[in-house]
């Protein structure tokens, strides 16, 4: 894969290309997204129902985890429509399959890199208390884990939607609903029950999120739920992946 680096430079940078052309705020998209969703989320959740942010102001607690999220959802939807968007090329040259998906994640973490500065401003004027050392580690440890956790359902995706074209209605519809049995907008700790909460732990990005905040609080994770979503992140990076590299070689008849 690595002489076709230059395959993922044109893959990456054509598709941030199309992404912002001739739109009239560009790049600002990848910070009012979340933006906007933050301040949704901050008066119709944070104040309206009090839910707690563990030890962080609601706005910065919501806006981490969707800078995350959102590299998330964007790729997943993004790496599930890559190979039927990609058709006309794949029937034309040889090259790794397995370009198109990453590429297409790694659009969302570019999204990420700019939405993370707006991240950095917000600590600063909340003036939250961050453990600096920690930073260092569980901030790109937070990201990397999201790109994990987004790469292998992403290519399954991929591949099931060159066969079933269906799979180009379900994706929006999931991702939708992961965005709540994840810990976005709520923490962990609200939850009670036992087998809910080992059921949520299943979501890979359960992990991502926690990781990723853990800087900016005193509360120490839930070490159990933790590792049983960083093994489903796994075991979904592999099962993708295995089910991409299978179905691969039709992709040329189907797409």
């Amino acid at each position: 894969m690595v002489e076709y680096k230059e395959l993922f430079y044109f893959f990456t940078w054509r598709d941030v290309k199309v992404k912002y052309k001739q739109t009239a705020l560009g790049f600002l998209w990848a910070i009012l997204q979340p933006l906007i969703m933050m301040v949704i989320f901050t008066f119709f959740i944070g104040k309206a129902m009090n839910v707690p942010s563990d030890g962080m102001e609601y706005p910065l607690f919501a806006f981490s985890g969707l800078i995350l999220w959102t590299v998330f959802a964007s790729g997943l939807t993004n790496a599930g429509n890559s190979m039927v968007s990609n058709a006309q090329i794949i029937k034309k040259i040889y090259f790794p399959r397995l370009i198109i998906p990453i590429s297409s994640i790694l659009v969302s973490v570019f999204d990420f890199i700019i939405a993370f500065l707006v991240f950095i401003l917000l600590i600063l004027y909340y003036d939250q208390s961050v453990f600096i050392g920690q930073a260092f580690i569980f901030w790109p440890l937070g990201l990397l884990v999201t790109v994990i956790a987004t790469f292998g359902p992403g290519c399954l995706l991929a591949a099931l939607n060159v066969k079933y074209r269906d799979f180009r209605y379900v994706i929006p519809f999931v991702v939708q609903a992961l965005l709540f049995l994840t810990p976005v907008i709520y923490p962990v700790s609200i939850i009670s029950n036992p087998i809910l909460k080992y059921l949520l732990a299943l979501n890979p990005m359960n992990a991502a999120i926690t990781l990723f905040r853990i800087p900016l609080t005193e509360s120490a994770p839930d070490m159990m739920t933790l590792w049983i979503s960083l093994a489903s992140g796994v075991l979904f990076f592999f099962f993708g992946l295995a089910y991409f590299r299978k179905t691969e070689m039709y992709f040329a008849d189907l797409a």
